[in-house]
């Protein structure tokens, strides 16, 4: 038997901050004290780093602080001491490859969903056209408010900002729930993973699915699970940002500017999946697809009967990987995913072999916090030539962002022309 190669994640991968320009945007939340350590962090990791401080965050950090740390001048003024306004600031919001906010108050997200710019920081980002990662940091009930809620909505789906989720815990206030800024730990590896965002695979077709399929059993009741979408859509969005022609078939509906086809159930899923495949070069699928329907569907809403039991007749789905698995080219490339509760790489491995797949993602659904429904995830990533990548938990942003680079280095590899054996 062949013994499986394993090889640790390459921190590169993680924090490629070489010769990469961050803004880094200071609100006026408690949190402000951390960007001293992240400002730090970034420097160490080879960025080069230009603090913006509100008004309300130097109550909390002082500017001589992160000019210290960043070994650049800290921006504060919109305007100079003689109300001159000073130009360079926008020339360094366009030569910015990020703009980082961290913490990111209640108030500046709505300043920001609204496009008001009434100080050097809001004024900054609406002029830089890199990419915007906010991480709030708040109190767990501003947070929940639907205010907030619709701004962070508005900026993540309309503006394409990457929100670094707060994590559980206590706040400043001694309240308890979600609201800390996300750990400095998972804002680098998050930061890292979007600079590693180049074309690696402009013009690439990439089919990726997402999401839970539904089986109905009656007009309004069905069988799920808990699948929310967003590796799948995380997966969409690393591709697309790498300049592929990304096409997404998700049960979970999503405003994106790449091609989205919404679909319900398994037999949805596979139609839409089997039109699109010939066409694609890499499918990634995500989905996790019911292996069981009801064999019957009623037309009409079941309603309670004397009887205490209801039978439910169920009848095995087409396995989609499977099929696709059989029919794929020489220069297509699968990569399928496996949630598995118990003998996680046998399974995996058997699923892998099986279904003729080139990669297979495992991970562990028994693991609390992480997986179905979370932001982040720990997986294995198994090759067909039995090497694997070990991944701890991270943002499935950054999952992604592994999955891109290894699908860029197949591609590389599809093209290579093979040498000739002499004679």
């Amino acid at each position: 038997m062949k013994k499986a190669k394993s090889r640790e994640p390459n921190a590169e991968s993680l924090n490629p901050l070489k010769s990469k320009t961050i803004l880094l945007g200071v609100s006026g939340g408690i949190a402000a004290y951390k960007a001293c350590d992240l400002a730090s962090m970034l420097r160490r990791a080879g960025a080069e780093v230009h603090a913006v401080l509100t008004a309300n965050a130097r109550e909390f950090v002082t500017p001589l602080s992160l000019k210290t740390i960043t070994r650049n001048a800290v921006h504060c003024e919109q305007f100079s001491g003689d109300g001159e306004w000073r130009p360079e600031h926008i020339d360094l919001a366009q030569k910015a490859d990020l703009v980082l906010i961290a913490p990111a108050t209640a108030d500046l997200i709505a300043r920001l969903a609204c496009g008001i710019c009434d100080d050097l920081l809001t004024t900054m980002i609406l002029a830089s056209r890199a990419q915007v990662m906010v991480a709030p940091a708040m109190n767990p009930r501003m947070l929940e408010h639907p205010a907030t809620q619709h701004n962070l909505s508005v900026l993540q789906n309309r503006y394409r900002y990457e929100i670094i989720p707060p994590e559980v815990g206590e706040v400043a206030c001694g309240d308890f729930g979600a609201g800390k800024m996300a750990s400095l730990e998972t804002i680098m590896a998050t930061v890292g993973a979007r600079l590693l965002s180049h074309r690696t695979l402009a013009g690439r077709e990439i089919l990726v699915t997402a999401g839970g399929t539904r089986e109905p059993i009656d007009p309004v009741r069905f069988i799920g699970n808990r699948s929310s979408g967003k590796m799948g859509i995380a997966m969409a969005d690393a591709a697309y940002a790498r300049g592929a022609e990304v096409t997404l078939i998700s049960t979970v509906e999503v405003d994106r500017p790449y091609p989205v086809l919404l679909v319900e159930t398994a037999q949805d899923m596979q139609e839409a999946v089997e039109t699109e495949f010939d066409n694609c070069q890499a499918l990634v699928m995500t989905a996790a697809v019911a292996d069981f329907r009801p064999l019957a569907v009623s037309e009409h809403k079941i309603k309670k009967t004397e009887s205490e039991d209801l039978l439910l007749e169920l009848t095995k789905n087409p396995d989609i990987l499977d099929l696709l698995g059989r029919v794929k080219r020489k220069d297509q490339i699968i990569i399928g995913f496996a949630a598995e509760s118990e003998a996680l790489l046998t399974n995996a491995t058997d699923k892998l072999r099986r279904k003729n797949l080139d990669v297979i993602v495992a991970n562990d659904i028994t693991v609390p916090d992480i997986g179905f429904g979370s932001d982040d995830n720990a997986v294995i990533i198994l090759n067909e030539d039995g090497s694997r990548e070990n991944l701890p938990r991270m943002p499935k942003r950054a999952i992604a962002e592994h999955l891109c680079d290894l699908l860029a280095e197949r591609f590389a590899a599809l093209e290579k022309p093979k040498s000739k054996v002499p004679n």
